[in-house]
């Protein structure tokens, strides 16, 4: 499909990421670090003209309203995390002893088979509606599996594809003409004391 220039940032770091604990559609807070993420994140975004969304969870709306320094963005439901069902609030280190044989393939593609979860043909077409809505260039809080998925489609890559490219924190990924790029905060930002402390995670 053809959409416009995105920008996609995933939430700053919170405590169940810090713990190794899948959140899914549960939430817990921004850690310190997690809040400086989300603080590079308005810095690099600055200069950028383009509608705002987030998704509906806590933690992407905790870094959206830091990121965008108000409340001026958009909130969608089809921007909501991967559900991972009975696995939500769950250790991952637990679940890879208790559930070998769903974690075998390596990669990313256990979220396609949680017991109880949303599979990656659900996220495809949410994802893929949200992108055939927009109407121009888009400033988009969101989380990690949802942001790869918004990509791949925004690439016109098949969905078999989601393992290939990471996801960062405290970065923008671009995607524009079909092509990725991360924007990181500048040395530049940092040397004018734009930079604020960087808190161990």
């Amino acid at each position: 499909m053809t959409c416009p220039d995105i920008f996609l940032m995933r939430h700053g770091q919170t405590m169940w990421n810090l713990q190794g604990r899948l959140q899914g559609r549960l939430d817990s807070n921004l850690t310190d670090q997690g809040k400086s993420q989300a603080a590079d994140l308005a810095r690099i975004i600055a200069p950028i003209q383009a509608d705002r969304f987030s998704s509906p969870q806590g933690r992407a709306m905790e870094t959206a309203r830091i990121a965008f320094s108000d409340n001026s963005f958009r909130i969608d439901a089809r921007l909501a995390e991967i559900d991972v069902g009975d696995f939500t609030g769950h250790c991952l280190s637990d679940l890879q002893k208790s559930h070998p044989k769903i974690f075998e393939s390596g990669g990313i593609d256990w979220y396609d088979m949680t017991p109880s979860g949303e599979h990656f043909s659900q996220l495809h077409d949410r994802c893929r509606e949200f992108l055939a809505d927009l109407a121009g260039p888009a400033l988009i809080v969101t989380h990690g599996i949802t942001l790869r998925m918004l990509r791949v489609i925004a690439m016109d890559w098949p969905a078999t594809r989601i393992n290939d490219l990471p996801v960062e924190q405290g970065v923008v990924h671009a995607i524009r003409d079909r092509s990725h790029s991360v924007l990181r905060k500048t040395c530049n930002q940092a040397a004018r004391g734009l930079d604020s402390p960087r808190h161990a995670g």
